[in-house]
């Protein structure tokens, strides 16, 4: 039976998904184990053999690939530099490549090294594949019909395959697709728009899974809108609240979720219940033209300074997208996105330039506008690089506005400002749990870490950190976890906040010193080349 290595590519270094930093003081080497590949392991027959070697974790070494008769990568858009570069050192040691994952799904083109391409949902296409591999083939395309997978028939993941304690918390998955229709969106592309939920007994196996193997705390559900189908998630919320109340609330929950939560307040009681602590919200733009403009309807019937401050009542701290640069933003949208975030009071923003990702409604719009600029291969996220169309107003405008977004967001006295609200305002459940040794002494180290950070090596940030920690200490000091887990997150946020400053600064320097008539540009000019 054939060996398989599978192979997690990097994530690239100036990515907003780095963060090494946070990595570094909670004690782990990356942030998240490779639920995809681990999900894939699980769906190949039990008699293949299956090595995983995470490269944000580990070293693929030269024996890791004499001992492989295939290698599986593939991963996000961020992976996509070292995934390339990893199909080439498999073939260099004459090993055939499989790629998957969401990349190579929706830029297939951009793969035609690899010797198989295996796209779409995995559950539907692998015994394709591995059929094929049994009978003697050695390279080829395999694909899914898009939306047909049925999630009730995924497997528990390999979670044999990987270290715990490599990792800051473990992945699982309770659903697949959004019921909106957000025209930037590659997810509705990828998943479709009605959402697919597993079963109670399935979500309970894995969760069991983590709980029998000795895992204990953070799980980051990453569905991409957990509260797409509120029907079977209400259904399932009371089953785990009665699983993690048996077993003493080993586990505490965060997940992305739309807006619309906020709506709902037995929903909101019942995540309290099962120990959901976090949230990753798409906010996008606190403009509402704007937000109408790009199909974010739903976050346009609300107040949303209302509706964050719902969720922290609720025990759940809100990480926050925004998104520059959109056909129809006037002047500068800068002050008013600051504005936004700090009424909101929301610590962790990631905020990125718009990107026309492969295969969405955006992209094919500039595709018939003719204002889709060629595509790049070894394209960054889009923290880091963006805007790969030609804009309605002036290119420089919008970048001045990023860097004027993230000076003001990330400044220390605005970052800490903003925790020391939340940290007053949330609150936690206190829920009854098991005392775990081994969890309590790990958190001990997470905050001796932080706390040298703080006061040694980036000392710029003491008196900032100390205000912090008094403050909340005094006034709330159940949130003192949460307090530490924002500051690690800064550690990080406040460098590449002053990296992407700096590169923007020399994009704009370059956009002064060209000639008037190419900045006069305007969308649909016939030079410019439409990416296929």
């Amino acid at each position: 039976m054939p060996n398989v290595l599978m192979v997690f590519p990097r994530f690239n270094q100036h990515s907003f998904w780095n963060l090494q930093a946070v990595c570094d003081t909670y004690g782990s080497r990356a942030q998240s184990p490779p639920l995809g590949l681990m999900t894939v392991a699980a769906l190949l027959p039990a008699d293949w053999n299956v090595r995983l070697v995470d490269r944000n974790a580990d070293v693929l070494e030269d024996h890791d690939l004499e001992w492989a008769d295939m290698v599986m990568t593939g991963g996000m858009l961020p992976q996509r530099v070292d995934t390339l570069k990893l199909i080439q050192i498999a073939q260099q040691h004459k090993k055939p490549v499989v790629v998957g994952g969401p990349d190579p799904t929706s830029v297939p083109e951009v793969y035609r090294s690899a010797d198989f391409r295996v796209l779409g949902e995995a559950e539907g296409v692998i015994g394709t594949f591995v059929a094929a591999w049994n009978a003697g083939k050695r390279s080829g395309t395999y694909e899914e019909e898009k939306f047909q997978v049925d999630v009730t028939t995924a497997p528990v993941p390999r979670f044999d395959l990987i270290e715990f304690k490599r990792y800051s918390y473990m992945g699982v998955q309770f659903s697949r697709g959004c019921p909106f229709n957000c025209e930037f969106c590659d997810i509705i592309e990828l998943y479709g728009r009605a959402p697919r939920s597993k079963t109670n007994a399935q979500m309970l196996a894995e969760l069991e899974a983590l709980y029998l193997a000795g895992y204990r705390g953070h799980i980051n559900f990453v569905d991409d809108n957990l509260i797409g189908n509120k029907k079977a998630l209400k259904r399932f919320l009371p089953a785990l609240t009665a699983w993690q109340q048996a077993r003493g609330y080993p586990f505490e929950f965060s997940t992305e979720a739309s807006m619309n939560l906020a709506d709902d307040g037995q929903l909101l009681a019942m995540l309290r219940e099962a120990n959901f602590f976090g949230v990753f919200i798409g906010i996008e733009s606190p403009d509402t033209d704007t937000l109408i403009a790009m199909q974010k309807k739903q976050n346009t019937r609300r107040d949303l300074v209302e509706g964050i401050h719902k969720l922290y009542s609720a025990g759940i701290v809100v990480i926050a997208g925004f998104i520059v640069g959109f056909d129809n933003e006037r002047n500068s949208v800068a002050q008013g996105m600051i504005d936004c975030i700090e009424a909101m009071s929301i610590p962790v923003c990631m905020v990125g330039l718009l990107t026309a990702l492969p295969n969405t409604q955006l992209t094919r719009r500039l595709e018939r506008e003719k204002r889709l600029l060629p595509l790049v291969v070894e394209q960054g996220d889009h923290c880091t690089e963006g805007l790969n169309f030609v804009t309605t107003r002036p290119r420089r405008d919008i970048l001045a506005d990023y860097r004027d977004v993230l000076a003001g967001v990330y400044a220390p006295d605005a970052f800490f400002g903003r925790l020391r609200t939340v940290c007053r305002a949330l609150k936690p459940p206190c829920h009854p749990k098991t005392f775990e040794p081994r969890v309590h002494w790990h958190n001990l180290k997470f905050f001796g870490r932080v706390l040298w950070w703080m006061s040694v090596r980036e000392p710029r940030y003491a008196r900032h950190f100390w205000a912090t920690f008094a403050s909340t200490a005094w006034h709330n000091p159940w949130t003192l976890k949460y307090m530490i887990f924002h500051i690690a997150f800064y550690l990080h946020l406040g460098p590449f906040a002053e990296f992407v400053i700096k590169r923007l600064e020399e994009e704009m320097g370059e956009l002064d010193r060209q000639p008037p008539a190419r900045l006069a540009a305007q969308p649909g000019a016939p030079e410019l080349a439409v990416a296929t």
